[in-house]
């Protein structure tokens, strides 16, 4: 257990989540912001001649909530991501509602690390990514 100058603690099996949801404001956020224009992500009639139903939303985006999870929600706000690892299983496309899981798999109090498992499910609880992250606690 990891337990900071405040007495706030993480553990191992401690779980989070949150929701999300791609927004047209989220996505034409990150075009303006990364400038990417693929067209697997622009255009519609493109990402239906490839076989999915609508425009496919970058992958990244999906990083932006992880980064706000990890900033944001946890109770460790002295925190930074030392690594991240994320796998996309399945399409992501605007409005779809997004559950972010999370479990402490580890905590490493030598290194002031903790390490996390995380998956995002859509409404339809098809796993749409997943993957891990460490965190590193400053002091």
């Amino acid at each position: 257990m990891y337990r900071n100058e405040t007495g706030i603690t993480m553990q191992t099996g401690e779980q989070f989540t949150e929701q999300f949801k791609i927004t047209s404001f989220v996505y034409e956020g990150f075009i303006q912001l990364f400038n990417d224009r693929n067209t697997l992500h622009t255009n519609d009639a493109f990402a239906q001649k490839q076989g999915f139903s609508d425009k496919v939303m970058h992958g990244n985006i999906l990083n932006g909530f992880l980064s706000y999870f990890v900033g944001e929600c946890l109770p460790l706000k002295n925190v930074i991501i030392h690594t991240q690892q994320i796998q996309f299983k399945h399409p992501v496309f605007l409005d779809d509602e997004l559950q972010l899981d999370a479990e402490v798999s580890g905590v490493f109090d030598s290194v002031n690390a903790v390490e996390m498992k995380f998956k995002f499910t859509n409404t339809e609880k098809k796993i749409v990514a997943k993957g891990k992250l460490q965190i590193g606690i400053l002091t």
